[in-house]
């Protein structure tokens, strides 16, 4: 089993998304976190289920969807690194994925 690690920029991306949508709908927002939050802990028994981003060809990285959201991460041995999270209809940074990792505090 992997250990899930978001980083702080992940979480940060995450809670903007949530705050935009909470404007029209305190619930939808909520529940949409949940739910990105539920498909992400399910990295933790399947690290490679997510597919590799189009844009980024045969990198390290990959990706799960919750729409709106799409949520980035790479393996690194027992554990699945959170780095980016993006709302579906924008274009992927590169340089979003590549900050160096600093845990998030729970």
């Amino acid at each position: 089993m992997a250990e899930i690690i978001w980083s702080e920029p992940a979480l940060a991306d995450l809670d903007a998304i949530a705050d935009y949508i909470a404007l029209e709908s305190p619930a939808a927002a909520a529940a949409l976190v949940q739910r990105v939050f539920i498909h992400v802990e399910q990295l933790a028994d399947h690290p490679n289920s997510g597919s590799r981003p189009k844009e980024l060809g045969k990198s390290r990285y990959r990706q799960i969807i919750e729409p709106p959201c799409r949520v980035f991460y790479r393996v690194d041995g027992t554990r699945v690194v959170i780095l980016h999270v993006m709302r579906t209809e924008r274009l992927l940074r590169r340089s979003a994925l590549n900050a160096p990792v600093k845990p998030a505090k729970r």
